[in-house]
């Protein structure tokens, strides 16, 4: 079945909880006969005659009247309830034969099987949320770290909708205007003053350069930042990722190629999960085994976004790191240059090693055996993906698909600009400004297609 074939008439059912063995489970179900459907297998008060966000505990039997089980129903009466729909909820002890045949009861009740995202869906269609707001419920439910939770929540709560939905609905006021010209075309009238048109194509511009502008800190918070740790042998790469990690993570030995393939590990910086990769040292390989491992490592760098590359201030010539940044950096990559074992060699200097591909704010002088600079070197990893972002209260753009809502509406607005500088007939104009309006609804729901639905609310667990 399709979204857009979603008969809304239907009492949907699934379980709400994870599945598998739990103190309790929770069964929910959104519809018109929701509360008709549990009140005719419960026993313990009448559901019909209750009002809503009330609990009731009772029983539950089946056709023949065998007990299943003793259980709290809630009861969330529409349109106060999460679907805007009637709404029932209820907890059972968590085995999974119980669910399972209370959920079968319900079907032979007259509900079915809920769709992935569905009461999610549901509540967006009966205006509960926005569709930006739907999708934070799922980024809510993934939500791993901290500052993913809180950006979440914030877009949860409306905090990017509610800035665009003001914005775009100046600019439809003053598309309005424009399309009331149109309509006087042969007449050469003017109702919208372009003084006015071009501040606010400005107002929101502004606003659009901004929420892109947060889209890598909000990405990194959201799927974590993929870090490899790559340089040449013995550069002291796994100490350093024990270091990183404070733990004994990796082998660490002084015989060269010790690590044969890729290590991997999680490092929440202040919110932000990197994911560091740590790998085989880049040389000549000795052997066939040396040879994959080295080859695993430039690919790890090539899909990485951030690369921390870990040179011996001991046994590397600046020549050297030159010709191995040359090898390994490329547009897409974030890079930071650490300078280990700083402890032997204490006057080495960034001017020593100064080449095209780094700057000063990229290197990173430490002892990793003797944990000297991690501190810095961490804080060098947060503000690759968070230099430009003063508080994750702002709103933060962390869903690709508004990335490009907002890339697309941007350049629209542009069109619009450029249309006001060169004079271009108010076709054109109104032309751009329609096509702004359309990615910028996008973002909330006001324009949605079947495919956009799907797409979105099929990504969503069952229960929710």
């Amino acid at each position: 079945m399709s979204y857009a074939q979603h008969d809304l008439e239907d009492t949907i059912v699934a379980l709400a909880t994870p599945p598998g063995v739990g103190a309790i489970g929770v069964i929910r179900l959104s519809g018109p006969a929701a509360v008709d459907i549990v009140d005719g297998v419960f026993r313990g008060k009448n559901l019909k005659k209750q009002a809503g966000h009330t609990i009731h505990f009772g029983t539950l039997h089946d056709e023949q009247d065998h007990l299943l089980d003793e259980v709290l129903v809630s009861l969330f009466l529409a349109p106060r309830s999460y679907t805007g729909e009637d709404v029932v909820e209820v907890s059972c002890h968590g085995s999974h034969y119980i669910l399972q045949s209370v959920i079968r009861l319900f079907l032979r009740k007259g509900a079915r099987l809920a769709q992935p995202g569905e009461f999610t869906m549901r509540a967006f269609l009966h205006g509960r949320m926005d569709l930006s707001q739907a999708e934070a419920v799922a980024d809510l439910i993934a939500a791993s770290s901290q500052a993913a939770h809180q950006v979440a929540i914030h877009q949860m709560k409306g905090g990017i909708s509610s800035e665009i939905k003001k914005l775009r609905q100046e600019l439809i006021d003053f598309a309005s205007l424009i399309e009331l010209e149109l309509d006087f075309g042969e007449e050469d009238v003017e109702f919208a003053n372009r003084v006015q048109l071009r501040g606010l194509v400005d107002k929101l511009l502004r606003l659009i350069h901004a929420l892109r502008d947060s889209f890598q800190l909000g990405n990194a918070i959201k799927e974590g930042v993929s870090t490899v740790i790559a340089g040449r042998p013995n550069a002291g790469k796994s100490t350093l990722l024990n270091a990183l990690l404070n733990e004994e993570r990796a082998i660490v030995s002084e015989i060269a190629g010790t690590t044969r393939d890729t290590i991997e590990e999680v490092l929440n910086i202040e919110g932000i999960q990197f994911r560091l990769i740590d790998t085989a040292g880049i040389r000549e390989a000795s052997d066939a085994i040396e040879a994959i491992g080295v080859q695993k490592t430039l690919e790890k760098i090539r899909q990485s976004a951030v690369l921390v590359y870990v040179f011996d201030v001991i046994g590397t010539r600046p020549e050297d790191l030159r010709a191995d940044l040359a090898q390994l950096v490329h547009d897409d990559i974030r890079l930071l240059v650490v300078a280990n074992k700083m402890d032997l060699n204490p006057y080495t200097t960034y001017e020593h090693y100064v080449n095209e591909y780094i700057s000063a704010e990229q290197w990173v002088p430490l002892s990793a055996v003797n944990r000297m600079n991690i501190a810095l070197l961490k804080e060098k990893l947060f503000h690759t993906v968070a230099a430009n972002t003063t508080s994750l209260d702002a709103a933060i753009v962390s869903n690709a698909r508004h990335y490009e809502a907002l890339e697309k509406a941007g350049a629209s607005l542009q069109s619009v600009l450029a249309g006001l500088d060169s004079a271009v007939t108010t076709d054109f104009i109104a032309m751009d400004i329609r096509h702004a309006l359309a990615y910028l609804g996008e973002i909330t729901g006001e324009i949605t297609t079947e495919d956009l639905l799907g797409n979105i609310f099929s990504r969503f667990c069952i229960g929710k």
